[in-house]
């Protein structure tokens, strides 16, 4: 066990970070919301006679009206799709429970309730979510619904995520000119001042900072002590809570115990928000992702739940790559998330492109 904490858990939190946006659909959250207002807007259209909402029981229709990214990066790693090797990506069953930020199914998700504000697993992989979390010795909260308290990795990798959303956009807006320069240097030092006592020397950041001309390559120095900042923090947090993490008590985020110590963090935090966030270029690729997905679905879902799909449907179905057929999902919901993998795995171009091909703005050139 020694051994492993000393030379394998960094390796497990880095596949971790590395692999859990994987489920984020194209146009990240807005993909998020066209996927899961697509069923709550079109529950009444019939498709051969029956309500959409009519094909799923209450828990299926919970997972398809709130569609999470966490959810279907699970089922991307772990799903063994039509064709291809068996048991997904093969990830460990720890490196798993470290991506697994909320271990319960959608009918179970409570707001104020860290690891049930979300929730992290679709019914398809439910059994498998059950057989990890008992074999790691995952504290259960509910049988039915499932739900487990979280791994303590999971807060490693959460950690890791929080760091640097709220620092990297801060740096990527200063590139593309959303933010100026004078303004993120301004908050990173405010950041160091504030949380890098006992952790950096702030007088040699200062000395070193004044040899540096480039704009660019100031941000990028404070960029990277900021996070360094922050990751010590989370470490020293980690440590502190570690009973409370252990024993299913500690209902936080790393994160979190800082935004108390000063104010960067706030800031940073609603400058993003205000600026990069709801900035025209973002909200104008928010909209247009939106209509893109909406509209795709509007085509394939209708053609996957047909008892036998016929002329236009048949080709459309068509379109769908083997490893997603549906014509190997045996219930109308394993249909369903059959065309949510097709769909939701598309990166931003693609799925543009593809909605200008079957809508007739661009006519497909012949291969």
């Amino acid at each position: 066990i020694n051994n492993f904490y000393r030379h394998e858990l960094s390796s497990v939190i880095a596949a971790a970070c590395l692999a859990h946006d994987i489920g984020n659909p194209a146009f990240g959250h807005s993909g998020e919301k066209a996927i899961s207002n697509y069923f709550k807007e079109n529950a009444a259209e019939k498709i051969d006679g029956q309500e959409l909402k009519n094909y799923f029981n209450e828990t299926e229709w919970s997972d398809l009206t709130n569609f999470e990214g966490n959810a279907n990066a699970f089922r991307v790693l772990t799903h063994h799709f039509f064709g291809k090797t068996s048991g997904g990506m093969r990830l460990t069953y720890t490196t798993l429970a470290a991506i697994l930020k909320y271990p319960c199914e959608s009918i179970a998700t409570q707001k104020g309730t860290k690891h049930r504000s979300k929730y992290g697993f679709f019914q398809t992989e439910k059994a498998l979510v059950k057989t990890i979390c008992e074999e790691l010795n995952m504290i259960p909260e509910s049988d039915s619904p499932l739900i487990f308290k979280r791994h303590p990795f999971v807060y490693l990798t959460e950690a890791a995520d929080d760091i640097c959303y709220s620092i990297i956009d801060m740096e990527d807006a200063q590139r593309l000119k959303i933010l100026s320069a004078e303004t993120v240097e301004k908050y990173f030092l405010q950041l160091l001042n504030e949380l890098g006592d006992g952790f950096i020397n702030i007088s040699r950041v200062d000395k070193t900072l004044r040899d540096i001309a480039d704009r660019n390559e100031r941000i990028a120095y404070l960029r990277a002590n900021c996070i360094n900042v922050l990751t010590q923090q989370s470490a020293k947090i980690f440590a502190e809570q570690t009973d409370n993490i252990l024993n299913g008590t500690f209902n936080s985020s790393l994160i979190k115990p800082l935004y108390e110590k000063g104010e960067a963090l706030k800031l940073i935090q609603k400058i993003s928000e205000e600026e990069i966030y709801n900035h025209e270029t973002v909200i104008e690729i928010e909209i247009a992702g939106y209509n893109v997905m909406s509209d795709l679905l509007k085509l394939f879902i209708p053609a996957a739940l047909k008892e036998k799909a016929v002329g236009r449907d048949e080709k459309i179905l068509r379109l769908i790559p083997k490893q997603f057929s549906v014509h190997h999902a045996t219930s109308p919901y394993e249909k369903a998330i059959a065309v949510l993998d097709y769909v939701s795995g598309m990166t931003d171009m693609y799925a543009t492109e593809l909605y200008k091909k079957v809508f007739g703005i661009e006519i497909p050139k012949h291969r």
